[in-house]
């Protein structure tokens, strides 16, 4: 730094003298200063209390004059080190830069430790500059991230470095209390270190166990800062939430080198607004300074006996050998800043064979995702071990795929997962699932499940060979004698002797495949109808030395095919009753809601409906809409939908439609209407259920009062944009005897468009509400120019796949 060069111009103000300690943005406050006189004390109790509280606010100057004084003199051996120069000629030099910028001592130090460190404290610094546009924010910033830094530095455990962080720097930001947690290799949380919280309060939350959501816990398993407004609705426990319910709560991991040590949680007591960029990154780089110490707490904690220590490697390569799974022992590897970019394969167990077939010499020491470049593809095995490195959190997973570690392996290869941190390494452990052993025994409950018995007869020694599905099918004990293939038509019925005979003479005498149906007699006397397959086993010279084949139970299929050719007439009967039943629930429907209807003629306004009947006869169902102008002027607008299918959804449908438009000649609003029509739906026979949506327009006001019972929100179209209407509650109708329904208004203007709709026009089995929602926005807001082209454009592009009525009810101000 140049002894002519002034960092900043000269400011309007006069020349502040040189405090020794900090001025931070805590104590610019309107409370007296420490010395200045007050109100004598009135009792005994008064003048100690008053000399306790004297006794603190010097304890507090000495510390942070001391704090002030450690940064002043950081900045001399700066300079001492930049000018080449004495200690004596660096203090002289930084007083001179100091009158020349206008700035206190402490401020102009913090400024030269700052151009000198170019870290993460300078860069949120130069964020300030950059947005504040002036050098008042930026050098209360510095000053306090910098006498923090300092604290921190200086403390000798984590609760100092709690003290330090709320009282230099978090403090002037509005905050109350912090909270320091540390991560264990299980994912719990400890709490280390808090301020601002109750005694009572660190005590009890003093250990979180593992998978225990908290907001500690959210920012940990994520990754990533949680900046929550306000802790009331979240349903987030945390520590001291009963003191600030309705406060403020950030949560910032704390890591190093790809891995999360702890967490760094900041409460308030108000609400919390979003905060600037620049505020996220003073907390982030606080997060970073309790990462340096949350580091030091691990390395004692993990080592066990001796602090600094690590679990030495060798004895989890000795765990690793002890095993007898494949297992790999895993050390991170971070580039020149610091940053993980993968992990070394630091030992593999004798047990482990490469899926690729090469040594493990070669895999041994090589970087994780050279070796299996495949592990960050689909199933993200590499960023389970890093998840697991960052939060300790173990991860276990049950038959994955080894194709996701080589390309080379095949496909119907699996393997059980473990994943886990121990210290400073990562263990891996994979166990291949036996496939020969897997097949068998698929095949053992295959055949169980069939009811199929398989054997095996050798015609030349005689030996038979059942298994016990089989002995089981002939009613004998598995120590039994097995009936030889010739002697089949003695334990079968009379009268299937014929096709036995048949199915005999070609596998024996012909050589070949045959099957035959037939009733088999028990020992218990028990019929059951079987299906025996077989085919012949020839030698290399064509002679038949032995017959193989199954025998499978179709008692069921036979008597299923019987119930069938009993009822098959009935059926028909019944398909035509139904058949004749929906033609009518359709004609039905039809006669209340044809598919086109001529558009409602209403001055100043433009209204079109569409309605799609289901693709399917048999599927009618009970969605209903209705438009007409009420002898008060104003403009009835509803959809609804019956739930169910049929000839009795369709009925409701019109007494719910019919009802509707009774009672809006009342002039009741549309939050009455409904509150009515759930009577009306609760005592219909067959306890009906339905959704709706009524409106009433006013003309002369333009302005749109609606009301839902359990139906989508009408969606607003104004110009370019679409969006749905607020959710405003309402019960379905029909659910319970009585329910009031909340109503909402809208004000409309020249242009504008409501949708009305049935969940027909964007329903599909395969994506939620949400998604078939967006895609109905995206269409609706490249509007064509008329009315009846838009509903007929959603019409054309719904995909909607539930084959369900479709009622679209469109009303535009002209």
């Amino acid at each position: 730094m140049s002894t002519t060069e002034e960092p900043h111009g000269p400011r309007d103000t006069e020349h502040r003298p040189e405090p020794v300690a900090p001025v931070l943005p805590a104590a610019r406050g309107a409370s007296a200063p420490p010395d200045a006189p007050g109100p004598a004390p009135a009792s005994p109790v008064g003048r100690l209390a008053a000399t306790v509280e004297r006794l603190r606010r010097e304890v507090r100057n000495a510390q942070a004059e001391a704090e002030g004084r450690a940064l002043v003199e950081m900045a001399k051996g700066i300079l001492v080190e930049r000018l080449g120069c004495g200690p004596a000629q660096a203090a002289r030099q930084l007083a001179e830069l100091t009158a020349q910028a206008r700035m206190t001592t402490l401020e102009f130090a913090v400024e030269v430790i700052n151009q000198a460190a170019r870290d993460r404290v300078a860069e949120v610094t130069d964020a300030f500059l950059a947005a504040a546009g002036g050098a008042v924010e930026r050098d209360t910033a510095a000053v306090r991230l910098r006498a923090a830094e300092s604290g921190v530095l200086a403390a000798d455990d984590t609760q100092a470095v709690a003290d330090s962080l709320l009282e230099h720097a978090l403090r002037p930001l509005g905050a109350v209390a912090v909270a320091v947690w540390a991560a264990g290799a299980d994912g719990s949380l400890t709490l280390v270190g808090s301020a601002g919280f109750s005694p009572a309060d660190a005590t009890r939350w003093r250990y979180v166990p593992p998978e225990v959501a908290t907001v500690a816990r959210r920012a940990l398993t994520e990754r990533a800062g949680q900046w929550l407004p306000s802790l009331s609705g979240t349903g987030l426990p945390t520590i001291g939430r009963h003191a600030h319910p309705d406060g403020g709560r950030v949560a910032v991991p704390a890591g190093t080198g790809g891995r999360i040590h702890g967490v760094l949680e900041i409460a308030w007591p108000e609400p919390l607004e979003p905060q600037p960029p620049q505020i996220v990154r003073q907390v982030d780089a606080l997060a970073e300074l309790c990462a340096h110490t949350l580091e030091t707490y691990t390395l004692h904690r993990d080592a066990g006996h001796e602090p600094g220590i690590l679990p030495p490697t060798a004895e989890l390569m000795d765990l690793a050998d002890g095993l007898h799974d494949p297992a790999l022992v895993l050390v991170p590897h971070v580039d020149g800043s610091g940053q993980l970019v993968d992990f070394r394969i630091q030992h593999v167990n004798s047990r482990f064979l490469d899926p690729a077939g090469r040594p493990r010499a070669v895999v041994n020491g090589a970087l994780l995702l050279e070796a299996y470049p495949m592990a960050a593809g689909k199933s993200e095995l590499f960023q389970r071990v890093e998840r697991v490195w960052a939060t300790g959190e173990p991860f276990r997973a049950r038959r994955m795929q080894l194709m996701s570690l080589v390309d080379q392996v095949p496909l119907s290869t699996v393997a059980d997962i473990s994943i886990s941190r121990h210290g400073s390494s990562v263990l891996l452990l994979w166990r291949i699932e036996d496939e020969t052993a897997r097949l068998a025994s698929l095949l053992q409950h295959a055949q169980r499940l069939g009811r199929i018995g398989g054997f095996e007869e050798n015609l030349l020694t005689g030996e038979i060979t059942w298994n016990d599905q089989l002995f089981h099918l002939y009613g004998r004990e598995p120590a039994g004698s097995p009936v030889p293939l010739e002697e089949l038509p003695q334990h079968a019925h009379s009268d299937d002797a014929v096709p036995l005979g048949r199915f005999l003479r070609t596998v024996l005498h012909q050589r070949r495949p045959a099957s035959a149906a037939f009733r088999l007699q028990r020992p218990d006397g028990v019929t059951r109808h079987i299906r025996v397959v077989a085919e012949p086993v020839l030698d290399t010279d064509g002679r038949l030395f032995a017959v193989r084949g199954a025998y499978q139970d179709i008692s069921a299929q036979h008597w299923t095919e019987v119930a069938l050719a009993a009822t098959r007439d009935q059926l028909a009967h019944t398909e035509q009753q139904a058949t004749e039943r929906n033609r009518l629930t359709l004609q039905l429907q039809h006669a209340i809601m044809p598919p086109t209807q001529a558009p409602l003629q209403v001055s100043g306004l433009e209204i079109a409906v569409r309605y799609r009947p289901a693709e399917t006869e048999h599927l009618v169902g009970g969605d209903w809409y209705d438009t007409v102008v009420l002898p008060s002027g104003l403009v009835l607008l509803c959809v609804g939908d019956v739930a169910g299918h049929g000839i009795e959804a369709a009925t409701s449908m019109v007494v719910l439609r019919n009802a509707l438009r009774g009672l809006a000649v009342t002039g009741a609003g549309p939050g009455q209407l409904l509150s009515w029509l759930n009577i009306v739906a609760h005592h219909l026979t067959g306890a009906v259920t339905a959704t709706a949506v009524c409106a009433l327009y006013d003309q002369d006001r333009r302005v749109l009062r609606w009301a839902r019972a359990g139906h989508l929100p009408p969606v607003l179209v104004r110009g370019p944009e679409a969006a749905p209407l607020p959710l405003i509650k309402g019960l379905l109708l029909g659910a319970v005897p009585d329910a009031v329904y909340e109503e909402a208004e809208l004000e409309l203007a020249s242009g504008d468009t409501v949708l009305m709709y049935t969940d027909g026009l964007i329903e599909r089995r395969d994506r939620s509400v949400e998604e078939s929602l967006a895609h109905l926005l995206a269409t609706a807001r490249t509007a064509p120019r008329t009315l009846d082209q838009q509903l007929d454009r959603l019409l054309t592009y719904s995909k909607s796949d539930t084959d369900d009525d479709t009622c679209v009810v469109g009303t535009r101000v002209v």
